[in-house]
């Protein structure tokens, strides 16, 4: 599989190329929105991976683009801005994901494989594990019959643990991916989002037996496959 990284940050840039490549695929890379445009419309990728912020053109009117010139080349989202706004106009011009900034390359490698695997033109706008789905647009996670809308944080904290079920991420994981700050052991707030959370979708149950998100004493936070 062939991919085209369009990415100006040349740390960025270099640790998915080198995550990508060890995973197995073909790595094509540009710094600049024209060559990227350029490149992506010769249509000899299989996926694209998109910065927004980028010199020359930014990523979105790229991507408009490539629509306008009928160009269906899938095409993953990474992105600073991460914003609902930000993730509705770029789901709304044909992006079958999005990844806000900082992130781990592993996610990334997950999520490439996962947008090559449903390639086939479908563009999923939600999350499932078990009974629970996350709706990446309106914020709104479905569990048992509860709808609960999600404030962007309990929003975040949610899809980390959805992308990997059964994976443990730590606290420090967490505040760096959703609140982009190092671990501060004093800090409860990763606790405080996921009750939050938990709450919501259990209003009215009569037994919390069956939560979808697990609590690893001493470690961290999962998602259970079995929900």
């Amino acid at each position: 599989m062939k991919i085209l990284l369009v990415e100006d940050d040349a740390q960025i840039s270099a640790l998915v190329i080198h995550a990508l490549r060890q995973a197995g695929f073909d790595v094509d890379h540009t710094d600049n929105g024209l060559s990227g445009l350029e490149k992506a419309t010769t249509g000899l990728y299989d996926l694209l991976v998109l910065d927004l912020m980028l010199p020359g053109l930014d990523g979105l009117e790229l991507l408009k683009r490539l629509r306008e010139r009928s160009q269906a080349t899938p095409t993953l989202i990474l992105s600073a801005k991460g914003d609902l706004n930000d993730r509705l106009l770029g789901f709304e011009l044909g992006a079958c994901d999005y990844i806000p900034k900082p992130f781990y390359v592993e996610e990334v490698v997950a999520r490439v494989r996962a947008a090559l695997a449903n390639r086939e033109g479908i563009i999923d706008q939600s999350l499932v594990v078990g009974e629970l789905r996350l709706d990446r647009i309106s914020r709104q996670a479905h569990w048992q019959g509860l709808n609960a809308t999600l404030s962007q944080r309990e929003f975040s904290v949610l899809e980390l643990l959805m992308r990997s079920p059964g994976h443990i991420f730590s606290r420090k994981q967490i505040l760096l991916h959703v609140w982009e700050i190092d671990f501060d052991p004093n800090t409860n707030v990763v606790d405080v989002c996921i009750q939050r959370i938990k709450r919501k979708l259990t209003r009215h149950q009569n037994t919390l037996a069956d939560l979808p998100i697990d609590s690893v004493r001493g470690v961290g936070y999962r998602m259970n496959k079995g929900v």
